[in-house]
């Protein structure tokens, strides 16, 4: 895929690949701007509970697949919306 407003990769970054199961890596959103979002459409799994509970994203692929822009966008831009 070429490089463009909604698709990077970054085959010179030193984590490249930061996740294994995929030929093609979006690095636009190299740090998931969903993390802090309880309820997301990828597929994190938690570790602890209560005040220790962790979001860990190191299986998730959502915010690196190409086709995920723009629904990552959208769900930034809605207002209200319960994070």
């Amino acid at each position: 895929m070429e490089n463009s407003s909604a698709y990077f990769e970054n085959k010179d970054c030193k984590y490249y690949p930061c996740h294994k199961g995929t030929n093609e890596m979006n690095c636009m959103f190299c740090y998931c701007p969903l993390y802090e979002r309880e309820s997301c459409p990828g597929n994190p799994s938690f570790i602890g509970e209560g005040e220790d509970k962790i979001k860990d994203c190191s299986k998730c692929l959502f915010p690196h697949q190409a086709k995920n822009y723009e629904v990552i966008i959208k769900m930034l831009t809605q207002k209200n919306v319960a994070r």
